[in-house]
């Protein structure tokens, strides 16, 4: 999975409404969204790639959420996660 900059990433889960994805799959990245794009707010604008760092700050932010899912929502966004996490560049 790649994408130029937070923009594409943004595209790409916006996008998932429209494409033949699982309840699951529209669950976790509307919720990440959320996540990605407050964490993206403390690093620039929507033009800027997606880095390691951005990358840790939400993991922390949704580390720091955990308790608003139940485990069972909990575990398919962190499994969702650690894909999105792939585009991320070190």
């Amino acid at each position: 999975m790649q994408f130029e900059n937070l923009t594409a990433l943004y595209h790409f889960l916006d996008e998932q409404v429209t494409q033949d994805v699982s309840a699951d799959e529209l669950f976790a990245g509307s919720y990440l969204r959320g996540f990605i794009s407050l964490a993206g707010s403390e690093y620039g604008d929507e033009s800027q790639p997606l880095t390691q760092a951005l990358a840790i700050n939400i993991s922390e932010k949704l580390q720091a959420a955990r308790t608003e899912l139940s485990p069972q929502d909990r575990q398919i966004v962190q499994d969702y996660w650690l894909t999105l996490q792939t585009a991320f560049s070190a």
